[in-house]
């Protein structure tokens, strides 16, 4: 259920909540029910409390629970005793109850309020009738809330078990349990949308013949005795599936426990939003003989506020209850990485091509346990970023949890153990009483159609089509026009493009963005540039897409997709592509299909349509809404006449049309296509001018595009050899084979900052924040995208579109730009000669006077709108002045200062020593950075200063990190993320590893150090409490710090943070520091610190867990009145 709290706040987004847990199960082999079986999982739980959490109350847990078979002995028992009241008018106790199979129980959760729930349960009871089911009675569920914290009991719903039977005997149980997943469906959908009071609290956990659940918002220890059936020695299963939650957040919510119908999950599905949205648009599409004409009651498949885990179970859910078996279905959802796997059979990998072809992956780090109450098992992620540890005894017991030791086993009783794999299935079968090894589950189920057959016959690869007329490159004036007219600038061919033609990857840069944010720009911005880029940190790790690239694929299939529910062969009817990147000969072949009359085997069912994606440019700022209106409406044409492929272009730009924005016209049209639920029944190919760089192409394949021509920026290539920016000897071939290649080596990275292997589960993801876009703008067109702080229209937008057409076609030439380097005359930047000048010409002089002409440039540029603390005024009111003895002496002050995270080799030793002397004069902290430290400095120098860093970093290598580095701290610091580059790790080139720093870092000189973007011990917010915990057992002096970098639901992760019992939260803007990074990186990932500290703030206080934790900004910080506005959003201490 949702927060309860009177007044939400502003930044905070239940969206962005997160959780990692302790999972497993014990079964026995052969199937027999026992109160043992339930005792032992009680106890493995217990045991697992530590991959649990609490909040700011130790007794209010995050969440634990089991699931169950039916215990008919027990209620059988209590239907005896009269403690099941009858459904019918006269409330008598129940005569008996079905045999087992022959009834289903359900858990309801009601509201306290008597009136509210009798409603509820009217509404329950009314569809039970409405789908030819019976009500059997209600029994309400013995619990004992005396140990749960008061957070809990605000929000502890009422709980009943409700009994259900089947019209008559002749239903089997696959019906019945179908009928039953209908009731379920729609008593959601049905409560949601009522006006009942409370209507947070009604839900239904579990309804099943075969299964039940028992979960609350409660610790691993409080669960045997709040739920007294779980003591009785009645309570009898075969198999008992086990749960402890550790959420970031700690808001009452008793449904989001686990286990949920089918599953329990550790982990995070990052891949959430475009999951949910695929689901939704492919409903229109799904037809299943077994549901019939109930297919539409159960829509919508997803529902929205529902967790990661509640939602992957729907989805598999609804695949089981269609006919898919429980191992099938999670193949589906979670597969294996086959892409790029030479060992596996071909059957095999026919099977996953063909899925693809009907279903992205839930992509991210996962152990997810399941079971239908005859199957139990568990699969991991393709990355196996979750533990999972299982083992056979001798009297038939299977365990499998988290890690090993949840129960104690003697070593002779152990027959088999092992642990899961990367993408491995670890499934149990009670009717065939036997683990089924991972080969032939996959193998049965790959064998049940003739996946290859159907693989070889309709799966075209793209150099099948035919071939097309190119488009004539676009060269001299007209190109320089285009180019201007797209608003490409000096500095991007200069900086940007060259060095990726050149090299085949993205050129690099370092010293951070202090350029004014695009919303606040006096120059036209892409609409690209008021958008972020999302990333992993602590609760889901970033990938390492150097180390891990055969788990990532870029594998395309344009086409429509066929019905879910009804695998057939021309599901599979799709043309394949290597990468989603086209060069001109490639988009001609589609262009051919769009223009051909010559028959052709694809050009019936693949229809292709060109749609313009241009605009009048004397309709000026009002025409660009209704062209997207337009454009709407043809995509809408193409479909309802056969189009199955839409090819967006804005080839037609020129002195009379301005571009439609690309990301405007695909995002638009995306989101439109979902909200009429057509949307799985074309693909989109956007052919644009406008794309260039990898944040544009990683922005359209999140907005949900399939493929990218940029055909500008490869028609600009040969002119750059002209122009003297890439070398005479690169051919044009090469130029472009290298140019698409570093869209694609980039495209990667950005997936696996945010812990994505797939760019199918990466599409339509929408894994990004608007900073500067209005509300409106983000609903219509950009819908759930996150957009926290208002901004510019669509006006605004044609504006800037026009700005540029206007220059191409008048007399300016291309921008000079100054994104990346201050230009005269280009865009604004906080430091410029001016203000370098007066600082350095300050300290040098020492004159205070100077300093404060420093400060006020800058504070005057902050002001202009180049920073989000530019708009703050600092209220003052009526407020008499502190005498200023009153106030906190700057002997107090100083040591709530703390230098950035420099490492020792990105600066020299001079200047990362002289820095560890100043701030240890001054009584503040420096930081060594992720790159160790020489001993020697651990030594007081005999003038008595110290070259000693006070705060030693703990990063992603641990280059330098040894027992004596660490008890040499006043703190420790765990970098997860830094603001130059989140979701990344450091980088130092061989050059630079000279003898003395490979020394330090334990190296090796001369040899090139790249830090993997996670830490490869920290793949979950318990992780990252072991880690705390191991680093205090090495210095327990030290307080323990953790850096994140700020974006939107960094709040969250700073409440799990402070669970994890850290010391101290440190938030770092976007901004960057030194560190070299890719220049995507540099300007789009990470958000402005003011945000992510107003929303750690916020949270951390709504969680009551503010006062456990210090919270520190770093980044970006220039002057006093930076540091004033930090302190008022939050901030103790300052970096």
């Amino acid at each position: 259920m949702a927060p309860q709290h009177t007044r939400l706040p502003l930044l905070y987004d239940a969206r962005f909540e997160h959780d990692a847990c302790g999972v497993g199960f014990i079964a026995h082999l052969k199937g027999r029910a026992s109160h043992a079986i339930v005792d032992d999982g009680l106890k493995a739980l217990e045991r697992l409390a530590h991959r649990g959490a609490t909040g700011a109350e130790a007794a209010t847990g995050d969440g634990a629970g089991v699931l169950l078979q039916i215990p008919h002995r027990l209620f059988e028992r209590e239907c005896a005793l009269g403690r099941i009241e009858s459904a019918d008018e006269s409330k008598r106790p129940l005569a008996n109850l079905p045999s087992p199979g022959r009834y289903a129980v359900g858990v309801f959760f009601g509201s306290q309020d008597a009136q509210s729930s009798a409603l509820a349960k009217l509404i329950f009871a009314m569809i039970i009738r409405q789908e030819g089911l019976r009500l059997l009675g209600w029994r309400r569920v013995p619990t004992d809330n005396r140990e749960l914290g008061a957070t809990a009991r605000a929000v502890e719903p009422t709980m009943d078990h409700v009994f259900v039977a089947p019209a008559s005997d002749a239903v089997d149980q696959a019906a019945f349990e179908r009928k039953l997943f209908v009731v379920r469906k729609r008593f959601q959908s049905t409560i949601k949308s009522s006006g009942i009071d409370d209507r947070q609290f009604f839900h239904v956990p579990s309804l099943s013949s075969k299964t039940l659940v028992y979960k609350g918002m409660l610790t691993p220890e409080q669960l045997r005795d709040y739920f007294g059936d779980l003591d009785d020695p009645r309570t009898e299963s075969a198999l008992c599936l086990f749960h402890s939650r550790f959420s970031t957040n700690t808001f009452p919510s008793w449904e989001l426990a686990h286990p949920y119908r089918l599953v329990a999950h550790n982990g995070e599905i990052n891949t959430l939003r475009g999951n949910v949205n695929w689901m939704r648009a492919r409903e229109a599409l799904l037809e299943s003989p077994l549901f019939g004409a109930d297919l539409e009651k159960i829509f919508p498949i997803v529902h929205e506020g529902l967790s990661d885990s509640a939602c992957l179970d729907s989805v598999l859910e609804l695949l089981v209850m269609a006919g898919r078996s429980l191992p099938h279905a999670v193949m589906m959802l979670l597969p294996a990485a086959w892409e790029h796997d030479d060992t596996m059979s071909p059957e095999l990998k026919a099977f996953h091509a063909y899925h693809s072809c009907l279903i992205e992956p839930w992509d991210g780090p996962a152990c997810v346990t399941f079971t239908d109450g005859t199957q139990i098992g568990a699969i991991l992620d393709r990355n196996g970023l979750r533990p999972g540890r299982w083992l056979v005894t001798d009297d038939d017991i299977v365990i499998l949890a988290s890690e090993a030791g949840v129960l104690d086993v003697p070593p002779e009783r152990i027959q088999a153990k092992g642990r899961l794999g990367p993408g491995r299935m670890f499934l149990v079968d009670l009717a065939e009483g036997r683990v089924v090894p991972d080969a032939e589950i996959k193998s049965r189920v790959a064998g049940e159609r003739p996946y290859k057959s159907w693989i070889d016959e309709h799966l075209v690869p793209l150099s099948h089509l035919p071939e097309g007329a190119v488009t004539q490159e676009l060269e001299g004036e007209t190109l320089e026009r285009a180019l201007s007219a797209f608003g490409y600038s000096d500095e991007d061919l200069r900086l940007l493009i060259a060095p990726m033609a050149t090299k085949g990857e993205e050129a690099i840069g370092s010293m951070g963005n202090d350029a004014a944010l695009a919303v606040l720009s006096e120059k036209p911005r892409s609409l690209f540039d008021y958008f972020q880029q999302l990333f992993a940190q602590v609760t889901n790790p970033p990938l390492d897409a150097i180390r891990e690239k055969l788990v990532t694929s870029l594998g395309t299939a344009i086409g429509p997709e066929g019905n879910l529910l009804d695998p057939r062969p021309e599901s599979c009817r799709l043309v394949l592509l290597e990468r989603p990147f086209l060069d001109a000969h490639e988009v001609a072949r589609f262009r051919r299909l769009a223009d051909s009359t010559s028959p052709h085997a694809l050009t019936g069912p693949f229809g292709v349509t060109v749609l313009d994606m241009t605009f009048p440019a004397i309709e000026g700022e009002e025409g660009l809404e209704p062209a997207l209106l337009s454009l709407f409406a043809k995509a809408d044409n193409a479909i309802a006449n056969g189009s199955k492929v839409l090819l967006l272009s804005d080839r037609t730009a020129g002195p009379d049309r301005a571009p439609i924005p690309s990301l405007l016209a695909v995002a638009g049209l995306h989101n439109h296509l979902v909200r009429e639920r057509k949307r799985t029944r074309v693909t989109l190919i956007v052919e644009t001018g406008e794309a260039r760089e990898v944040h544009h192409a990683a922005m359209l394949i999140g907005y949900g595009a399939s493929a990218i021509c940029p055909y500008l920026a490869l028609d600009a290539l040969p002119s750059l050899r002209r122009w003297g920016l890439v070398p005479d000897a690169v051919s044009d071939d090469q130029l472009r084979a290298n140019y698409l290649a570093a869209i694609e080596k980039g495209v990667v990275k950005v997936m696996s900052k945010m812990g994505i292997s797939t760019i199918a589960s990466y599409r339509g993801a929408q894994i990004f924040e608007a900073v500067g876009l209005s509300k409106e703008l983000v609903d219509r067109y950009f819908t759930l995208t996150p957009s926290r702080v208002g901004g510019i229209g669509a006006r605004e937008v044609a504006r800037d579109v026009l700005a540029h057409h206007a220059r191409a076609h008048g007399t300016g030439g291309l921008e000079l730009g100054g994104q990346y380097q201050w230009r005269r005359g280009g865009e604004k930047h906080l430091f410029d000669p001016e203000t370098v000048f007066k600082l350095q010409h300050a300290t040098r002089t020492r004159k205070f006077e100077i300093f404060k002409q420093y400060t006020r440039a800058i504070d005057e540029a902050s002001e202009r709108l180049c920073t989000l603390r530019g708009l703050l005024n600092v209220r003052i009111g009526g407020r008499l002045p502190v005498p200023i003895e009153e106030v906190e002496p700057v002997e107090t002050i100083l040591p709530r200062f703390v230098t950035g995270a420099m490492s020792f080799g990105s600066i020299g030793a001079e200047a990362h020593e002289t820095l560890a002397i100043a701030m240890n004069r001054i009584g503040g902290r420096s930081n060594s950075g992720e790159g160790g430290e020489d001993p020697r400095r651990f030594v007081p120098d005999e003038n008595g200063d110290s070259r000693r860093s006070a705060v030693k970093q703990v990063a992603s290598a641990r280059f330098g990190v040894t027992s004596a580095y660490l008890v040499n701290a006043d703190e420790l610091q765990i970098k997860i993320a830094q603001g130059a580059k989140p979701g990344e790790g450091g980088q130092l080139p061989g050059a630079k590893v000279y003898p003395w720093i490979a020394e330090v870092r334990h190296a090796t000189p001369g040899v090139g150090l790249i830090s993997p973007p996670p830490h490869h011990d920290i793949y979950s917010i318990e992780d990252l409490a072991q880690l705390i915990y191991d680093l205090r057992a090495a210095n327990g002096r030290a307080r323990v710090s953790v850096k994140l970098v700020a974006e939107v639901g960094v709040g969250t992760v700073a409440a799990g943070v402070a669970k994890a019992k850290s010391d101290v939260v440190i938030i770092a803007g976007h901004d960057g520091g030194t560190g070299a990074t890719p220049l995507t990186s540099m300007k789009h990932a990470g958000s402005p610190w003011e945000l992510g500290l107003a929303e750690a703030q916020q949270t951390l206080v709504m969680n009551g867990l503010r006062d456990r934790v210090v919270l520190q900004v770093d980044g970006g910080m220039r002057t006093g009145r930076d540091v004033v506005i930090d302190a008022l959003l939050g901030a103790e201490e300052f970096g």
